[in-house]
């Protein structure tokens, strides 16, 4: 297994998305990139801590590669809005990836490139170092799956899993770019 860690907004719509990707393992929420130790959902919240609301997605490479995770990360959320994903703003829902090794720091790098063209406004996803990953509080876990008629999940999440199943992204070798975002 792999792991990929990345941030794009509310961290329930990335785990719901990265779910049905053939390949997954599983994914973990959790806070990332920031300066306190063991932060709550609360105080990341607030902003001060630094970090973003990030999955951790465990992935079998081969089965699905980096490179295709990173394609569906881009159809999975706005990259090119700066500390906001819809309704949720501050740089807790910034647009972040955060490479494992320095191969996944080069695809990142990469996939920036290639995907800036699918983009009428530039990217601005962060390439960060990952030093400590705190999972979340277990009831942000497998969010919306628990919670699919919570309002959030009725309104922002099932809509975006609706599109991203049309462009039919969730199977097998289909992680490519082809949506049109």
């Amino acid at each position: 297994m792999e792991t990929a860690t990345l941030g794009g907004g509310c961290f329930w719509c990335l785990e719901a998305v990265f779910q049905k990707i053939p390949g997954v393992d599983r994914t973990i929420s959790g806070y990332a990139g920031g300066q306190s130790p063991d932060p709550t959902y609360r105080e990341v919240c607030e902003g001060g801590t630094g970090h973003a609301e990030v999955i951790q997605v465990h992935f079998a490479p081969d089965q699905v590669g980096y490179d295709e995770i990173l394609s569906v990360f881009w159809q999975a959320h706005d990259p090119t809005t700066l500390n906001r994903q819809g309704n949720d703003v501050g740089t807790q829902y910034r647009s972040t990836i955060m490479p494992a090794t320095e191969i996944q720091h080069q695809t990142a790098e990469a996939s920036i490139r290639q995907w800036s063209d699918h983009f009428s406004d530039p990217i601005v996803t962060t390439i960060e170092p990952l030093e400590t990953f705190y999972p979340a509080e277990e009831y942000h876990q497998d969010y919306y799956n628990q919670h699919s008629n919570a309002p959030y999940c009725a309104f922002v999440i099932e809509p975006k899993l609706k599109k991203l199943e049309a462009a039919n992204i969730f199977t097998k070798g289909n992680a490519h770019p082809t949506l049109s975002v």
